[in-house]
C-alpha cells in the first residue's frame, strides 16, 4: 500500500506495545531465525545511554509504521581523546510498507534534530546497501575501526556536519543496551508476550551472516 500522508512525532508511552510488534513482525526470522529486535527495544528505552529526544515514530491514518531510536556511544583516539557519538537503532519499517521511503524520512528528521542537539556522528551496523543512499560511508573512510584495528565491512559511519574527522584513527565502543540479547533464554521468555510466530531459515539470513562478518583490509 502506498503511504502519501504521514506525520513524524515522538514515541509516547501508549505506542510501546505497537512499536515492539511492528518492529517484531519486520524483523521475525530476517537476520537469524526469529528474532530478538522487539526485547533489544524494550531494553533500549530503560538504559542510561537512550534519548528519548530523538525516538521517533512515524505514523498515517493512526497506525504507526516506522520508528527509529538512538543511544550514546563513545569513539576514543590514540591519545585517549573520548568523544560522545549517538548510535542509530533500531530503525523498523512495518512489514509491506518498506521501501517507500519512511524509513528515509524518519532518518532525515532525526538527523536534523541531532545536529540541533549538537551531536555530530552517527553510527550503526548494518547492511551498507540499506544506508549509503542516506549518506553513510564504510567506517574505513573516516579511520573509524573496533579495537584490534578491525573495520568491520557493516560499521558505518554518517557525520552531521563537514570536518567532524581529520585523518586520525578513533575507536568505537558502543553502549551495552544490547547485551541482555545475548540471552537467548531472556528473548524467549519476553517474546511469549506476543502472538506465536514461527521460526525458520531464509536467504536474508545469509546475506546478514556474510556482511556482520566481513571486514575491510588494511590498506
Amino acid at each position: 500500500m502506498k503511504i502519501k500522508d504521514y506525520i513524524i512525532r515522538q514515541e509516547t508511552e501508549k505506542d510501546y506495545r505497537e512499536v515492539e510488534e511492528m518492529a517484531r513482525e519486520a524483523f521475525w526470522n530476517l537476520s537469524v531465525p526469529g528474532c530478538s529486535e522487539h526485547y533489544f527495544i524494550h531494553l533500549l528505552r530503560q538504559h542510561k545511554a537512550f534519548l528519548p529526544q530523538l525516538d521517533y515514530v512515524l505514523e498515517s491514518d493512526g497506525r504507526i509504521l516506522g520508528c527509529v531510536m538512538y543511544s550514546e556511544s563513545d569513539i576514543t583516539d590514540e591519545q585517549g581523546c573520548k568523544r560522545t557519538v549517538l548510535t542509530m537503532g533500531p530503525l523498523c519499517v512495518r512489514k509491506g510498507y518498506q521501501r517507500q521511503g519512511l524509513g528515509k524520512a524518519l532518518l532525515e528528521h532525526t538527523f536534523r534534530l541531532a545536529e540541533e542537539m549538537g551531536y555530530d556522528t552517527v553510527i550503526n551496523f548494518g547492511n551498507p546497501d540499506n544506508y549509503v543512499a542516506r549518506g553513510y560511508k564504510s567506517c574505513r573512510k573516516y579511520n573509524v575501526c573496533f579495537e584490534g584495528d578491525i573495520y568491520p565491512a557493516a560499521l558505518l559511519v554518517k557525520p552531521l556536519k563537514d570536518g567532524v574527522f581529520d585523518g586520525r584513527k578513533w575507536y568505537y565502543h558502543q553502549n551495552d543496551a544490547d547485551a541482555p540479547c545475548e540471552d537467548e533464554a531472556a528473548v524467549e521468555e519476553y517474546d511469549k508476550l506476543f502472538t506465536p510466530m514461527k521460526k525458520a531459515w531464509q536467504p536474508s539470513q545469509e546475506e546478514f551472516y556474510i556482511h556482520s562478518h566481513s571486514v575491510i583490509a588494511r590498506e
